[in-house]
């Protein structure tokens, strides 16, 4: 709390006319006036005052210039206070000014920043004497003046003022230490608290409220303590004040310390409403969000306590990171009885970030429909809500929609705006809403990196590469280098992400915890466990290997390139493992064959309280199908519901693969059956005949491809499931038929992507296309891989599709 709370009437007015120069009837006429004027005051009738002060003969006394100025200060205010101030200055014959003018006039100055003019009322000081003011209050307001209007100065004016002073009060004190807070140096301030102390000055409840913030900042608890401490020893007076409670409470939330927050409302002895809602937030911010909803329902059924709408905003955080839409509908109709109609625009936004957390974006839209008065934050939260729950052409319209009613824009709807074109992934619409950006003159800081992120993700990562070249390299920050590394890596330009990542390391550029997520993937595509390994050094001596995103990267990494044993090293040493992390290593276990170990994996996932998602279960499903574990695979798909998650399409393939590569083919067929129309997706009925080719269900297979065939698919994936249905007449020996297919692809321009892969050699790296014959040691590597065949049919792998390798005709499909 600042100092300047501490200035009233009472330390500004004085008591009794100064001027000797009145004469009896002119003092009582004075005293009469200065009583009705404070009298309109202290009421709050401004206008009513100053109609009386205008009916005044001029000259009027100073005294009751000061009454209404002093009026106007302490009715927030200050930009009358001035004018009035400036007005005393001007006219002709006007009564001089005296250090009640000065203080009040320096106190306007604090409350509305004006700066320059309070520079210039010292100034006017200055001239009566320079000599520092011998007057404390005086003295006080200049110091005020100073700390407000220029709260971060980088010349130290506000210490200068403090030392030049004469004689310094506790209200002096508690001023520097404000200040000191604000400016960002609370080692400053606990040093002038400590001061302070030692000159015997005693401290005020404003002083702990003020010095509170240091130990905060310095996340020093034991200093906070001691503070704390120092509080309880001045007694209950000190203790049970409303600002020190809020204060105390936030303070020990800040530093996590929420046992002794609690503490600390509990003893208190009274509480209003900001105390509770000082315990509420610090639980919120300590994720106690079911702690902080159950508070609140107690402030309810108090009812010695109104709930604010602060109170019922930080509840609605709660709710919403719970996610517990019928809690928060039930808030919902409670504020609905409360304000019937007038409900404030502040949780009208809060309820619309609520229902969009919790999924409902319906019915946060329905409630934004529903406002008369919306501000930039209201169409923010609607356009955010839309694009957090994948509605992104929706979040588009809206943005126009906004424009069109009016509202300027800022840079929270640039970011949602460019976020929605990105994730689109639609090339012609991220032009346009960069046309659009760019023909309303509408800019704001760090709309490079968004750009360059929405060109490369709707894959015109040569433009995004443009907009990266065209920014000045001093101008290159961390986010725009991510933004060109993640956009290489998410077009599968994986060199390209690389030599970026060089380049950014060149510029003298440090990486952070975000480049090497998005790097990572580079060397996972590429093969290139060196690469990663030295990245991985760099993470380990920058201390970012402890952050949950570049560890379950390096997971990822090591797992793709084939050093499983690396990778469960890096999983088991994470301090802090997510649900990604786990499902990272599932999906690694699973590729490596090692089908047990990811079951125990899961069952070690949900026993530490780490709730799996919809793609933990596909890693997990996986990793059976992999291990030939069918029943175990069947069971875990069976026990998604108890964990709330529906199944789709991708985990039904999973299933249909799981069955398929154990000979369960016709177990597979039925279950695609049961899904009915869910069930008409491409992969499932691609999976299911490539298990016919593989276990040779010929017939089976025909009728599978036939039904394929008729789903609405695009160009490559209709040439991968052709070369696949070739390849089950192939092994059937229908040699014509596979001609026929061939032969059909070809004339509707169809072409499989041929596949590719990358083995490491020493220092070097092979990459291998299918079909592909230009490797010098070509003869050499291809008489290996006969013999390997050989040895694994020899070995009992009769089932090994390897009969296309040699398929005559396939080399002009693919």
């Amino acid at each position: 709390m600042s100092s300047s709370l501490q200035l009233s009437s009472s330390t500004l007015l004085p008591l009794r006319p100064q001027s000797s120069d009145l004469h009896e009837p002119d003092l009582r006429a004075t005293t009469s006036l200065r009583s009705r004027l404070s009298k309109l005051c202290r009421e709050g009738r401004l206008d009513a005052a100053r109609r009386v002060f205008d009916a005044i003969p001029r000259p009027a006394p100073t005294l009751l210039w000061n009454t209404l100025l002093i009026g106007y200060v302490c009715n927030s205010m200050p930009l009358h206070a001035l004018r009035l101030y400036s007005l005393m200055n001007h006219i002709p014959y006007s009564s001089p000014s005296d250090h009640y003018t000065y203080s009040s006039a320096l106190k306007a100055c604090a409350d509305a920043h004006q700066l320059h003019l309070g520079k210039s009322i010292h100034c006017q000081i200055l001239r009566r004497s320079p000599a520092p003011p011998k007057n404390r209050v005086l003295n006080n307001s200049l110091l005020n003046m100073y700390a407000s209007a220029m709260p971060r100065s980088p010349v130290d004016i506000v210490r200068t003022v403090f030392d030049r002073m004469p004689k310094r009060n506790v209200i002096s004190w508690n001023t520097l230490i404000a200040w000191s807070i604000r400016s960002g140096r609370p080692a400053d301030a606990l040093e002038q608290f400590r001061s302070m102390m030692s000159m015997g000055i005693v401290p005020t409840v404003v002083s702990f409220v003020n010095v509170f913030p240091a130990a905060a900042v310095l996340a020093d608890k034991n200093c906070f303590n001691a503070l704390y401490g120092l509080l309880v020893k001045y007694g209950s007076e000190y203790v049970n004040d409303l600002f020190v409670v809020s204060s105390a409470i936030l303070m020990f939330s800040e530093l996590s310390d929420i046992l002794s927050a609690r503490r600390v409302f509990d003893s208190s002895v009274r509480k209003n409403v900001e105390v509770w809602n000082s315990m509420i937030g610090a639980y919120v911010q300590n994720d106690r969000f079911e702690d902080a909803v159950e508070l609140f329902t107690q402030v309810l059924e108090l009812g010695t306590i109104e709930a604010d709408a602060v109170s019922c905003v930080t509840t609605l955080m709660a709710i919403s990171q719970l996610q517990n839409v019928i809690m928060g509908q039930q808030l919902h109709a409670h504020l609905i009885k409360k304000y019937s109609s007038k409900l404030p625009l502040i949780l009208y936004n809060a309820l619309i970030v609520m229902y969009s957390r919790c999924g409902c974006v319906h019915l946060a839209f329905e409630l934004f429909h529903q406002m008369l008065e919306r501000d930039v934050v209201s169409w923010n939260t609607m356009i955010s809500a839309f694009v957090q729950n994948g509605l992104d052409f929706e979040g588009l319209l809206l943005v126009y929609e906004m424009q069109k009613e009016g509202c300027s824009v800022d840079s929270v709807t640039i970011t949602a705006l460019l976020s929605a074109a990105s994730n689109l992934g639609n090339s012609r619409i991220g032009r346009e809403t960069h046309a659009y950006l760019t023909r309303h003159g509408i800019h704001c800081a760090g709309m490079e990196s968004y750009l360059i992120d929405m060109y490369a993700k709707s894959g015109s990562v040569e433009i995004a590469r443009r907009l990266f070249d065209g920014c000045q390299l001093d101008e290159r920050d961390q986010v725009i280098w991510n933004a060109m590394i993640t956009g290489y890596a998410h077009s599968e330009q994986k060199e390209e992400a690389m030599l970026v990542f060089r380049m950014m390391l060149g510029e003298d550029q440090t990486p952070n915890s975000v480049t090497l997520s998005s790097v990572l993937p580079a060397c996972s595509l590429l093969g290139d466990i060196q690469a990663g390994r030295q990245i991985h050094g760099f993470a380990v001596r920058r201390y970012l290997d402890t952050n949950v995103f570049v560890g379950s990267a390096l997971v990822d990494m090591y797992s793709k390139c084939g050093a499983i044993n690396f990778a469960e090293r890096v999983f088991h040493n994470m301090a802090e493992k997510n649900t990604v992390t786990y499902t990272t290593m599932l999906l690694g276990l699973g590729q490596h064959g090692l089908g047990k170990r990811a079951l125990d994996l899961f069952q070690s996932m949900k026993d530490s309280g780490v709730k799996p998602d919809g793609i933990t279960f596909v890693a997990v499903i996986s990793a059976c199908s992999y291990s030939g574990l069918v029943d175990e695979g069947l069971l875990i798909f069976e026990s998604m519901e108890e964990f709330g998650i529906e199944a789709t399409a991708e985990h039904s393939c999973c299933v249909v693969d799981l069955l398929g590569r154990a000979g369960r083919v016709e177990q597979a067929y039925e279950f695609v059956q049961s899904l009915g129309d869910s069930g008409d997706v491409v992969g499932i009925w691609g999976s299911l005949l490539a298990a016919c080719k593989v276990h040779g269900k010929f017939e089976l297979g025909k009728l599978v491809a036939e039904r394929l065939f008729q789903i609405k698919q695009n160009s490559d994936v209709v040439a991968g499931y052709h070369v696949l249905l070739s390849n089950v007449y192939a092994a059937e020996g229908k040699w014509q038929t596979v001609n026929k297919v061939r032969k059909e692809m070809r004339d509707r321009g169809l072409r499989k992507e041929p596949g590719s892969s990358w083995i490491e050699v020493g220092d070097s790296s092979h990459r291998f296309m299918s079909r592909d014959q230009r490797h010098p040691e070509n003869e050499q590597i291809s008489s290996l891989l006969q013999g390997l065949i050989s040895e694994m049919k020899l070995s009992g792998y009769d089932n090994m599709p390897v009969d296309d390798l040699c398929l005559p005709g396939l080399i002009d499909a693919e």
